[in-house]
């Protein structure tokens, strides 16, 4: 496998950045950002992984939401 220097999201899973977001936002500020359901009605891990493996602009803009993050210098 490449390695990618310069893709930060190289090698981080999709529930680490469910996570770490659950982690930085909160759900609800998630929720107000994105406007998806699994983000505002009976927000989990579980559903928001479901939906977004399905849905690639929300997982676009689940991921530009992580970059921002990172860049804040969480």
């Amino acid at each position: 496998m490449e390695t990618q220097p310069n893709n930060p999201l190289h090698g981080v899973t999709l529930e680490k950045i469910i996570n770490d977001l659950v982690t930085y936002y909160g759900w609800e500020y998630m929720g107000y950002t994105i406007k998806i359901k699994c983000f505002t009605e009976n927000p989990s891990v579980k559903s928001s992984l479901t939906f977004l493996r399905k849905t690639p602009w929300a997982r676009a803009k689940v991921e530009n939401m992580y970059l921002n993050m990172l860049k804040k210098g969480r």
